[in-house]
């Protein structure tokens, strides 16, 4: 089973209705179109790789990147009222509504998922 499942990868990127990936995109500089981009798996492993770089909110966009599609994520919510990101408990509780059926009590359709980045 650890072979096909290295083979073709995670059941739940095969899902339609939640993204293969997630992308973060950071302008080098400011008002200029170059950025740098790092790609997660997980919204959580994301997340955490920004706010342990010290890459604010306010410099990122977050995409999240389906299979023929992809789509801007609303930065809220990901982050606190007083603008910092959200651990990765309050992500689950985030997220729970945007991805229904797919977070609960029970666990997460992402469990299948590494928590490797991959960016500069």
């Amino acid at each position: 089973m650890g072979l096909i499942r290295e083979i073709i990868g995670p059941k739940s990127k095969y899902e339609k209705d939640i993204p293969y990936t997630y992308e973060a995109r950071v302008n080098i500089i400011e008002g200029e179109e170059d950025c740098k981009s790092f790609l997660a798996d997980t919204i959580c492993a994301l997340v955490e790789h920004l706010d342990k770089n010290v890459i604010t909110p306010e410099e990122v966009k977050i995409y999240e990147i389906y299979q023929q599609e992809e789509k801007e994520l609303g930065i809220e919510f990901c982050i606190s009222k007083e603008r910092k990101w959200l651990s990765r408990s309050e992500l689950c509780e985030s997220f729970k509504k945007h991805y229904p059926g797919h977070i609960d009590e029970s666990g997460c359709t992402f469990e299948d998922r590494e928590r490797d980045i991959t960016g500069p």
